[in-house]
């Protein structure tokens, strides 16, 4: 799975990684110990540029050289990608994130003039309705050795609902969406697979398009249907598709993770539970120590060098792309200190990179802090002697580079508060 040899290209080493995400961690650690720059090996002999360091990643974002534009990869220009590569999901679309300079501008505006911090904050109280409503009949899902899996039954359904809703997504077409969400951050899946998930979740959208277009709503989908109607030039079919893609896709797949991670750390780590049962409201800290110390996405593609660029006196050439390793940069000993490996939800530098960086820093941020927290505040003040029902480390990752969590949750919930 690992290799240390030289890369014949670049003269530095190289790493294989792991398409199940048996060990993000691990993995991570040992990316940064192969140094500040790191060549990659991905499914299908593809390979990648991967920084390490938080300074040298935050700066190489903002770089001007760099393109996230899948246009400017050199293999893609080749014809050497498949359209079934197994990543190609997470790498050739069309909306925001694959954009740059004034293309992105345009179609980030976009988003943006409809997904506002209002309408965010207005999100709370259905947010809080959603997540009691979970936490009424999470009872109800105990398995017969009274375990409860908090990803199937909380974890997942709270991001799902509120993103759904959002973009206005039919009852009927949520499940549809929500297996086509998850094959696009799993790495493990045939090509095959891969492209009819492809072909699929393209289909779905575009009903939900077309559904909107004809009975508009309060929600996401039907405002940018609205904002194309009234400047035809400034979204296309296409591109209206893609956006809500990533929305969809980044929105519910990001949060879920987080809550995961964040109850799994709680859960082991009681002195930092214990923190949030103090006068002070903790929970914002637990959530960016989180993002910071178990990223919820442990890699994410692609920028491009559009030139050659030196990164710590490696040459990145142009038409290479190159790989956010969000979990190895979270824990860099250079950026969060020699304790960069705990989790101290009271640590004084807790800035990360894992909501990306610039230009391009996630839209939906503020809406997964914001569900996160309500979630993990009202979890743990429904179920304050909640404990772990599997002994820590047993618990099988999701088979996904990109994604950084657990399969399932199991925990015993105990007795509710009040």
């Amino acid at each position: 799975m690992t290799a240390d040899q030289a890369s014949p290209t670049s003269g530095v080493p190289t790493l294989e990684l792991d398409p199940h995400g048996r060990d993000h961690m691990g993995e991570a650690a040992r990316l940064r110990g192969l140094g500040p720059v790191v060549r990659v090996k991905l499914p299908g002999d593809v390979e990648a540029w991967s920084v390490t360091r938080h300074d040298l990643l935050g700066k190489l974002v903002m770089d001007p050289r760099i393109s996230k534009d899948w246009h400017n990869w050199g293999a893609m220009q080749r014809g050497e990608i498949p359209d079934d590569w197994p990543l190609i999901g997470m790498v050739k679309v069309t909306n925001m994130v694959t954009a740059d300079g004034a293309e992105h501008r345009r179609l980030r505006k976009l988003v943006s003039q409809t997904f506002t911090a209002r309408r965010v904050e207005d999100l709370r109280p259905g947010t809080t309705e959603i997540v009691e409503n979970l936490l009424d009949a999470l009872p109800s899902h105990a398995d017969a050795d009274g375990t409860v899996d908090l990803r199937k039954h909380f974890a997942y359904p709270v991001p799902m609902q509120v993103i759904s809703d959002l973009f206005g997504i039919p009852d009927h077409e949520r499940p549809e969406l929500r297996e086509a969400v998850d094959k696009i951050f799993r790495s493990d899946l045939s090509p095959e697979v891969v492209g009819a998930n492809q072909i699929a979740v393209y289909q779905l959208l575009a009903r939900v398009v077309e559904l909107r277009g004809r009975e508009r709503g309060d929600d996401l989908t039907s405002a940018l249907i609205s904002a194309r109607e009234a400047e035809p030039d400034a979204l296309t079919e296409e591109e209206l598709v893609g956006t809500l893609l990533v929305m969809l896709s980044a929105g519910h797949e990001t949060t879920l993770s987080l809550i995961v991670n964040a109850v799994r750390a709680l859960l082991t780590h009681p002195d930092q539970l214990a923190l949030t049962r103090g006068e002070k409201d903790m929970w914002p800290e637990v959530v960016e120590e989180t993002l910071r110390w178990e990223a919820p996405i442990g890699n994410f593609p692609f920028r491009y060098a559009t030139e050659d660029i030196d990164v710590a006196g490696v040459t990145i050439p142009a038409g290479e792309p190159i790989m956010a390793p969000y979990s190895a940069v979270g824990r860099d000993p250079q950026q969060h200190g020699p304790d960069a490996d705990s989790f101290d939800i009271a640590r004084e530098q807790a800035r990360h990179l894992s909501f990306g960086h610039g230009a391009h820093a996630c839209l939906g941020a503020p809406l997964a802090r914001l569900e996160a927290t309500i979630a993990l505040r009202e979890l743990f003040a429904r179920y304050p002697d909640m404990i772990l029902g599997a002994v820590p480390g047993t618990l099988d990752p999701v088979p996904s580079m990109f994604s950084n969590s657990v399969t399932t949750l199991p925990v015993r919930l105990g007795r509710p508060a009040g």
